[in-house]
């Protein structure tokens, strides 16, 4: 039986490698050159901390690097997802679909938003949201869908173009295509496009944890779209003379550090997926796993390394080699994701009633072993050698129960 996640027992153990790393790339003399250079500039009194000059360069180069008209530059992916959603200025009984294998933090900003979430079951193999339920679930209130690129397995946006297409909106047209790319900046579509470039409008998080970070928060929009662009701006930094707004802008020495770490992204993402096709091969031959796909060029960034266990031990098996990896070998793990509506009270009470089966059985077989390009080749062998043997000791403890 899937189990909910608040039942999934707290790891304690004293781990030699933790449920996974407090941030996603790594910085290097570059990124701390920026800075001091930013606050010594900054420390004039004439000069301050006005950000603008920095963010319009970090934008300016994310839009190259996305092959996009505009990016816009937000505190955190978070805020920027709301916004996005803020323009659409959905009424009650708008529809937003979105799998509901996910991160928390989309499915909160549709019901914050005014929008009726819609949750559809993920793709068997990448995980990502299914275009075939999908389009069992286009309706007539549909005015977007809202697809992520999970644990970094870039989507392929075309099926979901196509059946924004033909099922329009009786006002608005054709519904959105909303990506969220917070786990895959950097990576490539399967038309070999940069991910940020298809679309109405994809949202990146620069969040510690994430393939590039901005101090620990940020996030950016891309999209080819000016309206949308142009209120973004407005939303941003209140409302500029005539409009509703917030302050949601980012820092200086963000958008500084962003430039650099920018640069060298296609760099930690290499250094990423090599490590992550390494650890496939090592574990290949291990019967009761299933290894994250291994998709080419880019397409996959692994910002987690996922694995399932056998149907048989979903659930109950699950936790149970989750905690012999942490007590008996100190390698953390996590569940990343559960179905959000079992993991949240909010979203829980706004999906009343609806069911993802498939999601449900995925979760509960889901677990992700810690995983960095940082980590040593030694260690990285250590973990692949724990992950082994606690397999082959919950097969021992289930083949004897």
């Amino acid at each position: 039986m899937p189990t909910n996640p608040d039942t999934v027992p707290s790891i304690t153990a004293d781990l030699r490698w933790p449920v996974e790393p407090a941030q996603g790339g790594w910085y290097t003399d570059a990124e701390h050159e920026a800075v001091r250079e930013v606050l010594d500039e900054s420390d004039d009194w004439r000069t301050g901390w006005k950000a603008l000059p920095y963010t319009d360069a970090f934008e300016g180069a994310f839009a190259e690097h996305t092959g996009v008209g505009h990016a816009v530059a937000f505190n955190s992916g978070g805020t920027a997802m709301e916004m996005v959603l803020r323009y659409l200025q959905l009424a009650p009984g708008d529809e937003v679909i979105s799998c509901a294998l996910n991160f928390v933090g989309p499915h909160i900003a549709v019901t914050g938003q005014g929008g009726h979430l819609v949750l559809a079951e993920p793709d068997p193999v990448t995980l990502s949201l299914d275009p075939a339920d999908t389009e069992r679930l286009m309706s007539q209130r549909t005015r977007a869908i809202l697809l992520t690129h999970w644990n970094g397995a870039v989507a392929d946006l075309r099926p979901f173009l196509d059946l924004a297409t033909a099922h329009p909106h009786p006002v608005h047209g054709p519904p959105v295509v909303i990506v969220d790319a917070a786990r895959a900046c950097g990576g490539r579509t399967a038309t070999g496009a940069r991910v940020g470039g298809e679309g109405w409008a994809t949202v990146f998080s620069f969040e510690s944890k994430k393939l590039m970070t901005t101090f620990g928060q940020g996030g950016m929009v891309t999209t080819n779209d000016p309206a949308l662009a142009e209120r973004l701006r407005w939303l941003r930094a209140y409302g500029g003379r005539d409009h509703w707004g917030t302050n949601q802008m980012m820092s200086k020495v963000q958008a500084a550090v962003g430039l650099v770490q920018l640069a060298r992204l296609d760099e930690m993402n290499t250094a990423r997926i090599a490590r992550a096709h390494l650890r496939t091969r090592a574990l290949a031959d291990i019967e009761e796993l299933t290894l994250p796909p291994t998709l080419d060029d880019g397409q996959h960034l692994y910002y987690r390394h996922n694995l399932l266990v056998p149907e048989t031990w979903a659930g109950r098996g699950r936790d149970e080699l989750m905690n012999v990896l942490a007590t008996r070998y100190g390698v953390g793990s996590i569940i990343n994701d559960p179905v959000t509506y079992l993991g949240h009270g909010l979203i829980r009470e706004h999906t009343h009633g609806q069911h993802c089966p498939r999601a449900e059985q995925l979760a509960a077989r889901l677990l992700c072993p810690v995983l960095h390009p940082r980590i040593s080749a030694d260690e990285e062998a250590a973990i692949c050698d724990a992950i082994r043997q606690a397999t082959a000791d919950v097969a021992r403890t289930r083949a004897t129960d």
